[in-house]
């Protein structure tokens, strides 16, 4: 007795998907794609980008001998956010300044202990390099708050403490150490996929018709929907094994936690791929193109994913026009949901309306594939 016989369009379908299957087992590039790029790319952005101001390269111009001036230089010294260089003229340390090689100064003028003991607020000065305006804003921020700390240890705590009557006591949630490294990688993963997403899938049918095997293909009975599926499929098993791939990677060599469930990331995930691979597929249907689908998955992939996904630039803080832009740019719910996942933990106020936009995004661009690939030989 044989089992229930499936659907014409579902043999198709799944026929079509096999045979793409077999293509990706054939072509090695598609392997290095999903699996070995993912871990360059992660790798790349883990460990080559960091917002944590460490051991910046200051100067400090000692011009007072004293005790309390030795006291603050061995402060700074032993303070990790700073790598001391100490001259006894500025003019020393100026031109290093300009050349980039030191990023601010710290000058203990000659009358610092007088300045001091008569609690003058700004018994140092502080220079900065202000052609980079972050570095120079944490040089600045950092630099008070080591003389802040010794000039607290100095006259004890209670000289440093403020007169208000209620005093703040700061407290950061879900990642008490501000490490940027645990907000860095699940956006950098998300930014990794977006590409892997949309380069997988922008090669398909672009190879097809330089193959001239889209013809034999459009002579058959298969649909647009069921051609459109058996491309999906084996790209969309691909990328979920690649986005485990990442995952375990960010648990277990960067060591970022994950306070989320399995099913949430999964849901995030297949929600997201959605439009990555759509997109791709656009590409692919519209140029017929392997090269030039290739470099504009790349632009249109890239480009978005890194600059207004909320990765690296704060959404809120852009122009409005751009602002608008953002809303139709998958990567910039799915970097919003993999570090709620991963630092947060299945916060669904914050996954769900970002599932339906992705989910929204992704049917858009499967629409727009499927009226731009042909029912039939013209």
């Amino acid at each position: 007795m044989t089992g229930p016989i499936l659907p014409a369009p579902v043999r198709r379908t799944l026929s079509l998907a096999r045979k793409e299957t077999f293509q990706i087992i054939r072509d090695p590039s598609s392997i290095l794609i999903a699996f070995i790029l993912p871990l360059i790319l992660l790798f790349l952005f883990g460990f080559g980008i960091s917002l944590d101001a460490n051991s910046i390269r200051i100067g400090i111009v000692v011009q007072d001998g004293r005790a309390d001036a030795r006291s603050l230089i061995q402060a700074f010294e032993a303070s990790s956010y700073f790598d001391v260089v100490t001259a006894f003229d500025q003019a020393e340390l100026e031109p290093v300044l300009v050349s980039g090689k030191l990023r601010g100064l710290v000058i203990i003028p000659s009358d610092f202990s007088e300045r001091l003991r008569a609690r003058d607020p700004t018994p140092i000065e502080i220079l900065t390099d202000g052609s980079q305006p972050n570095t120079a804003q944490f040089v600045t921020n950092y630099a008070q708050g080591v003389f802040g700390v010794w000039q607290a240890r100095l006259f004890g705590d209670a000289a440093a403490k403020p007169s208000a009557a209620i005093t703040p006591q700061p407290r950061f949630w879900f990642n008490a150490e501000l490490t940027s490294r645990y907000n860095l990688v699940p956006g950098s993963t998300a930014v990794v996929m977006t590409i892997i997403g949309t380069l997988l899938t922008a090669l398909v049918i672009a190879r097809e018709w330089e193959r001239g095997t889209m013809e034999a293909v459009l002579a058959t009975p298969v649909s647009r929907i069921e051609l459109l599926l058996s491309k999906i499929l084996p790209y969309f098993l691909l990328g979920m094994s690649s986005l485990v791939l990442c995952a375990i990677a960010a648990v277990f060599v960067f060591d970022v936690p994950f306070r989320g469930s399995v099913f949430a990331l999964v849901a995030v995930a297949a929600a997201f791929l959605v439009p990555a691979l759509g997109q791709g597929l656009l590409i692919s249907a519209v140029t017929k193109n392997q090269f030039v689908a290739a470099q504009l998955a790349l632009f249109t992939g890239f480009l978005p994913a890194t600059l207004l996904s909320g990765f690296i630039f704060e959404i809120s803080a852009m122009p409005l026009p751009i602002r608008t832009v953002t809303t139709v740019i998958p990567a910039r719910y799915f970097v919003t949901s993999l570090q709620t996942l991963f630092l947060a933990g299945d916060v669904w106020s914050v996954l769900l309306p970002a599932i339906t936009r992705m989910l929204a995004v992704g049917t858009f661009f499967l629409t727009f594939t499927w009226l731009a690939t042909p029912k039939r030989i013209a």
